[in-house]
């Protein structure tokens, strides 16, 4: 099956919409919260929603390896070529702790080092939103699972003066602080977890600061739908943020540098 071919992509918005159900299951009772090795919090969402991505992908693409943040907390790192799917179950688990809806299911693949199609599902919200590289992005209203609406979608070109700048609701950094000083005037929109790449993604915000620590999987998925709608994400000394693993050792071989996200290609 070629790698972006249509069907692919209906499958795997299958899988996310799958994922999302489990996430549901686990978000609308009780559930108690752990702690990984480095102190961020996991729940049975995390655990089960992975599975059941997991699952689908070796039968949709048995040939392509999958980097997962539950896998990779356990240990089970793969060794990936120029292709390898990226996928972090629940990202957001703060805001899926805290019920404010923020948080999402996150299917990225990576091609030579570039996130070429992505998927981002909020399940509380009824938000999906996906794309490819070459073949645009869009979005789809979700009720009860399944979908009732998709429109195609793009960065707002050009972008207002002064810019809306999407701040963090849980990592706001004295860095991320000052960057945001640079643009006096600018709005602040608040979002969780991947939600920030796809508004931009979708018109709604132009920039997107991240002076701190994220992984490629919290990334991945957003990046493509992103540059998809005609966006980008860039380190902060220019250039196009990167994925495959780096010079550290076992899971922070897949840290991100701090990063510059934007709609608008004109935003210096």
């Amino acid at each position: 099956m070629p790698l972006l071919d249509d069907a692919l992509y209906e499958a795997l918005i299958a899988t996310t919409l799958a994922a999302g159900r489990v996430v549901m299951q686990v978000y609308d009772g009780e559930f108690a919260v752990l702690h990984k090795g480095d102190a961020s919090p996991v729940t049975e969402a995390d655990k089960r929603a992975e599975t059941v991505i997991l699952a689908d992908l070796a039968r949709l693409a048995p040939d392509i390896p999958v980097v997962a943040e539950e896998a990779c907390a356990e240990g089970r790192i793969p060794t990936v070529g120029h292709t390898f799917f990226l996928v972090d179950p629940v990202d957001g688990t703060r805001e899926f702790i805290s019920r404010n809806g923020d948080f999402t299911v996150n299917i990225g693949l990576v091609r030579d080092g570039a996130p070429v199609l992505g998927l981002v599902y909020a399940p509380a919200r009824g938000d999906l939103y996906a794309g490819r590289a070459g073949q645009g992005a869009e979005h789809f209203s979700i009720v009860d699972f399944e979908i009732v609406a998709r429109r195609a979608i793009r960065v707002a070109d050009p972008a207002p003066r002064p810019p809306r700048i999407l701040a963090s609701r849980s990592h706001r950094t004295p860095e991320t602080d000052a960057f945001i000083a640079g643009f006096p005037g600018a709005s602040l929109v608040a979002a969780g977890s991947s939600l920030k790449f796809c508004l931009m993604a979708a018109g709604e915000a132009d920039l997107y600061p991240r002076m701190g620590p994220t992984m490629q999987w919290d990334t991945a998925a957003g990046d493509a739908v992103l540059r998809a709608a005609g966006g980008a994400v860039e380190t902060t000394d220019g250039a196009p943020l990167g994925y495959g693993p780096g010079h550290g050792e076992g899971v922070s071989a897949y840290a991100n540098p701090w990063f510059v996200a934007r709609g608008s290609l004109e935003i210096a």
